[in-house]
C-alpha cells in the first residue's frame, strides 16, 4: 500500500527526536525513508504552518506550533498551571522578570515567563531554549541532571556566550557542586550584558522537576531577598502538584 501524504508528514516529523534536534535536509530524507525531492515539497508545507523552522544554515529545527501543541501533554500542562499562580505572585513582590524553566537534553526550555519593568536584556521567551550553563535556571537543572548530562556539558558544551561565561570545566563543576549544598544557583552577565539571575529548584519527592528564576539588572544587595522568594514559591508548586510527578522525559540531547 502507498504512503499517504499524512503518513509521509509523520515520518519527517518523527525525524527530529532528542539526538536529532537540528537536521539537514538531505538527514530527514535518509532518517525518512523519503527522496530528497519529496522531503523538500513536504517541510516546505510544513514551515509554512509553523511545524518546522528553517535556520539560516539551512538546517531544520521544530517550529514554535508544534511545540505548543506539546504543552497540551499533561506533564507540562499541570507544571505550568500549578506554576503560574506562583509566578504572578514573586513579580508581584519583586517586579523582576519571573522564569519557569525544564531541562531538555542539554539545554533549558521555557515554559513561562512573567515580564518585570526594570530595564535588563532578556533574550528568553516562552518556548525558547537556552544553554544550560549560562542561565541562573539552567544551571540548577544542569547541577541536579544525570550524571551523563553533566560530563556532556562540561566537555562539549561550555561555549562562551559573553565574557563572563564559565567556560572551564573545573569551575562549573565546582559551581554545581555548591548550588547542590546552597539550593540556589546565579549567573552574572553569563548570557547576556547587563543581565544576572538567580535560579531555584522545584522538587517533587525529592526529585528536581523544573526550575525557577529571577533575572535583575544587578544582585547586590537584593540576592537574598530574591533567593528566598523563589524559594517559597518552589515549596508551593512542589507541593501542589501530585506526589510522582514529572515532567516528560528530558534525554541527552
Amino acid at each position: 500500500m502507498a504512503a499517504t501524504v499524512s503518513s509521509k508528514l509523520l515520518s519527517l516529523l518523527g525525524t527530529f527526536d532528542a539526538r536529532h534536534r537540528r537536521q539537514t535536509l538531505s538527514g530527514i530524507a535518509r532518517r525518512s525513508g523519503l527522496p530528497v525531492s519529496t522531503a523538500h515539497r513536504l517541510l516546505a508545507e510544513l514551515t509554512a504552518w509553523g511545524a518546522v523552522r528553517r535556520l539560516e544554515s539551512g538546517e531544520y529545527v521544530i517550529g514554535r506550533r508544534i511545540w505548543r501543541l506539546g504543552l497540551l501533554a499533561a506533564g507540562e500542562v499541570d507544571l505550568s498551571r500549578v506554576a503560574e499562580p506562583f509566578l504572578h505572585d514573586i513579580h508581584a513582590a519583586t517586579r523582576a522578570v519571573v522564569h519557569l524553566a525544564v531541562r531538555e537534553g542539554t539545554e533549558v526550555l521555557y515554559l513561562d515567563r512573567v515580564s518585570g519593568h526594570a530595564s535588563v536584556p532578556i533574550v528568553s521567551s516562552t518556548g525558547s531554549r537556552l544553554p544550560l550553563h549560562s542561565t541562573g535556571v539552567g544551571k540548577v537543572l544542569l547541577a541536579h541532571a544525570p550524571a551523563e548530562v553533566q560530563e556532556e556539558v562540561l566537555q562539549h558544551g561550555l561555549t562562551r556566550i559573553t565574557a563572563y561565561t564559565v567556560t572551564e570545566p573545573g569551575r562549573m563543576r565546582a559551581q554545581l557542586h555548591r548550588i547542590r549544598r546552597d539550593g540556589y544557583a546565579q549567573t552574572f552577565e553569563e548570557m547576556t550584558l547587563g543581565a544576572c539571575s538567580v535560579g531555584v529548584p522545584v522538587e517533587v519527592d525529592g526529585q528536581v522537576v523544573a526550575a525557577l528564576g529571577i533575572v535583575v539588572p544587578d544582585l547586590r544587595n537584593v540576592r537574598a531577598r530574591l533567593v528566598a522568594a523563589l524559594q517559597v514559591a518552589a515549596r508551593g508548586i512542589g507541593r501542589t502538584l501530585e506526589p510522582g510527578f514529572h515532567p516528560p522525559e528530558a534525554g541527552l540531547g
